[in-house]
């Protein structure tokens, strides 16, 4: 098979082909949600999960048991919230292990909040990569975090965790003003998010799109893996999978990065989640890259059909994309099809 076939056997994006044999399809859309399915056979299963109500009931309750058997494993939270349906002193007790779990994760989500601002600040003023939340503001955020860490050092908030919170203390005062470097300083507050909690999976998420900035590609991309592998949060699974398929894409393995934004496709995440319609906007692109004009029009179709609110957007990223505008241009026909095909790009402001 050569390339351009098994490229397009792999993202087969037919919706009318014929049922066949359910339970087959379901064993085979059992591995495509764990990512263990080759490229032919999980074309043809989301052809058919596409076009079977009941495979795409199955594949949707499977991703709910998926969802609960990654929850379960939070242990201190699930010993936490089970020990205090039990009543009495254990109650209590583990009233108050729950709340130092919190006090835990609010600190690090202060820390990875803070390294995000620093981050952003360091390598996009203008703020144009939108990939995650807002960003916070950085003099309010440090703020924020002294007083939390005050109150715990005060007793206002009890916390039975090991955890050094003068130490944390500091980090908010002269021990970060110490480091000159906004990048730097990010990076610091991220791994001191990731050493007071591990499992903090926006902070894992950022230090991996530090680690791409800097170069360090096989570093991200293995860092996005495990995130996508261990994240119990379906969204921060949609973004590792965004920022990997963008890595792919950069190094031109068209195949590689579609396979990635199609899970946010197939998962039902960029329908879920608006803030995933450019998934759908990297599949169209990455087709006209790669020379496939009717599977990139089909894309573009399906989303500005999804994602209507978004059609000033797709515009603008067409607009300021001049590899995308030389692949449209460089295939006879496709300017005018684009046209055809999906003629809001050219009504909205800023459209070619």
């Amino acid at each position: 098979m050569n390339d351009q076939a098994s490229f397009d056997a792999h993202d087969d994006g037919r919706d009318d082909l014929a049922a066949g044999p359910c339970t087959a399809f379901q064993v085979d859309l059992s591995c495509l949600l764990d990512d263990e399915l080759e490229d032919q056979a999980a074309a043809r299963a989301i052809g058919h999960m596409e076009a079977c109500e009941s495979c795409r009931a199955f594949v949707d309750d499977t991703r709910a048991h998926m969802r609960l058997h990654k929850d379960i494993h939070d242990e201190a939270r699930l010993q936490a919230r089970l020990s205090m349906l039990v009543g009495g002193d254990w109650a209590r007790e583990a009233a108050r292990a729950a709340e130092s779990v919190d006090l835990v994760h609010s600190l690090a989500t202060i820390f990875y909040q803070l390294g995000k601002a620093y981050v952003v600040a360091a390598v996009d003023p203008g703020w144009r990569e939108k990939i995650f939340e807002a960003v916070l503001p950085i003099a309010a955020t440090q703020g924020q975090g002294r007083g939390f860490v005050d109150g715990v050092l005060r007793g206002e908030r009890q916390s039975t965790a090991r955890l050094d919170w003068t130490r944390a203390r500091a980090m908010f005062n002269g021990r970060l003003e110490r480091i000159e470097s906004p990048l730097e300083k990010g990076r610091k507050l991220l791994e001191e998010a990731l050493g007071v909690d591990a499992s903090h999976e926006e902070a894992s998420l950022w230090l991996a799109y530090l680690h791409a900035h800097e170069g360090k590609r096989l570093v991200a991309a293995e860092e996005y893996r495990r995130i996508f592998d261990e994240a119990i949060r379906p969204e921060n699974r949609g973004h590792a999978m965004m920022q990997l398929g963008r890595l792919h894409s950069s190094e031109e393995d068209w195949r590689a990065a579609v396979r990635c934004w199609r899970w946010i496709t197939i998962s039902g995440l960029a329908d879920a989640d608006e803030r995933f319609w450019a998934a759908r906007f990297n599949i169209g692109m990455v087709h006209a890259l790669a020379g496939n004009r009717a599977r990139s029009l089909q894309y573009f179709r399906v989303l500005l059909d999804r994602h209507p609110a978004r059609v000033a957007e797709v515009a603008e990223l067409v607009a300021r994309s001049p590899k995308l505008r030389a692949a449209i241009d460089a295939q006879t026909g496709f300017p005018e099809a684009l046209l055809h095909t999906c003629p809001e790009l050219f009504a909205a402001p800023g459209g070619a």
